[in-house]
């Protein structure tokens, strides 16, 4: 019965070594320490374990037993019963596979809620969604036209013109709408996370990944995935993303098969990316691949006849949240508004009009413009440079938060911009990222 338990021939002799050789390499050590603690009376031995057939296939064993004397021994052996347990282990290895789908889908539906919710918040009016000027006219003309198709956009523009915006109207007049817009900001994820992120990932797939999950091509089947700052994505992750545009299939981290998928890719950037293609930092053939209908976004200070509707679309969106009603803006206040460059476009705009909300008491809007001090010279004599004026803005601001730059109340926050873009602009401006001294500012 033993011999035909562990597919040992009649011949060959039965000893603890042919034993432990028929045991799996990787359970030996294991089985020699379970019959080790086995041999103190006090304890019993029960251990799983795998045996390789003939043919190498493996086959589970359940052995049980502990220390007996019996009747004419001297010496105390180890007697108990071993049972091939391989269906079991078989249907609980099923179950288990079963169980981790389950948690797959479950996760999966969550993640899907979670953006069907974001996406709730996010009312645009898709008319108009950033002003009505003749610039944003011919933008929307645009988006009309490629909105209906299924072909890649590539959309353009300073950090803060809205290029979030024109992607989400891109969707909602889609025939993908139906589905959340799914969004991927590249610049964000750390470059070691972000192909699991986009991909999804086995469990196991690298240290740290302890269960599966579900990248982001696959929650946006069906629908839009938008890589927001694309330029920053590392070149190995855009060979990875160049397949997905060109077979519309990938594979996840740690799995040999692939996942098939129908996505539309919209991406935006606040780089040249041509630019960047000749540095070498960005794959030509992908340029190439996500520009096939190109969407450039102006900055505010080009189409500054937007600002007036745009300070209203904000006085309203906050004034509801804050439970405050606004109804009027000092024309000497509107006068300034329109008058400045905006460096960090929309987005400062944003909270300035946010900022003005909350200190007004009344139903005139009460703006406090200190932080960045528009003056005549931002309209007037030209006598300055657009680089000269950015360079002084973002010194007067430097002093105002004293040097600080990120977190509540920093230079990056009063700018409207990411603390990332702001060290960029300020490297290319050769300003310092200490404190400034008072001499350094132009008064």
């Amino acid at each position: 019965m033993t011999r035909e338990l562990y597919d040992l021939s009649p011949d060959e002799p039965l000893t603890d070594e042919s034993f432990i050789q028929k045991v799996h390499p990787d359970d030996r050590a294991e089985l020699r320490k379970a019959i080790t603690r086995s041999l103190r009376p006090e304890n019993r031995m029960y251990i799983e374990y795998r045996i390789i057939g003939p043919s190498g296939k493996e086959r589970w064993m359940l052995s049980k037993g502990q220390l007996q004397r019996t009747e004419g021994m001297a010496q105390p052996c180890l007697m108990g019963v071993t049972q091939d347990i391989t269906a079991r282990k078989v249907m609980e290895q099923k179950m288990q596979e079963h169980l981790q789908e389950i948690e797959f889908l479950r996760q999966k539906l969550e993640a899907e809620n979670a953006l069907l919710k974001s996406e709730a918040g996010k009312a645009l009016n898709t008319q108009s969604p950033l002003g009505a000027s003749r610039a944003m006219r011919q933008i929307m003309t645009k988006i009309e036209l490629v909105a209906p198709t299924q072909s890649t956009v590539l959309i353009q523009g300073e950090t803060g013109t809205g290029k979030e915006l024109i992607a989400q109207t891109i969707h909602r007049l889609s025939d993908r709408s139906k589905h959340p817009m799914v969004t991927v900001n590249c610049a964000a994820l750390p470059a070691a996370l972000v192909e699991s992120e986009l991909f999804g990932r086995e469990r196991g797939a690298f240290t740290g990944a302890v269960s599966k999950q579900v990248g982001r091509f696959e929650l946006a089947d069906r629908s839009t995935l938008f890589l927001d700052e694309v330029a920053e994505m590392p070149l190995e992750t855009q060979a990875k993303l160049l397949r997905v545009l060109q077979e519309g299939k990938f594979e996840r981290l740690g799995s040999p098969h692939s996942v098939k998928v129908d996505v539309r890719i919209i991406a935006a950037t606040n780089k040249t990316l041509y630019e960047e293609v000749e540095k070498g930092n960005f794959r030509r053939d992908l340029f190439y691949r996500l520009s096939i209908f190109p969407i450039h976004v102006p900055p505010l200070r080009e189409r500054t006849e937007d600002i007036p509707h745009l300070v209203w679309k904000f006085v309203n969106e906050f004034g509801e949240k804050m439970g405050k009603r606004i109804n009027r803006v000092p024309q000497k206040d509107m006068e300034k508004l329109t008058g400045y460059t905006w460096p960090g476009n929309i987005r400062e705009l944003k909270n300035v009009i946010e900022y003005g909300l909350i200190v007004s008491k009344g139903e005139v809007l009460e703006l406090s413009l200190q932080h960045f001090e528009l003056q005549a010279e931002c309209t007037g004599s030209g006598t300055q440079t657009l680089e000269e004026v950015e360079r002084e803005h973002i010194q007067k601001t430097l002093q105002l938060t004293k040097g600080r730059i990120k977190g509540k109340g920093g230079a990056a926050q009063l700018l409207g911009m990411n603390p990332s873009t702001l060290y960029s602009r300020m490297r290319k401006l050769d300003i310092s990222s200490t404190k400034p001294k008072p001499q350094e500012v132009v008064s």
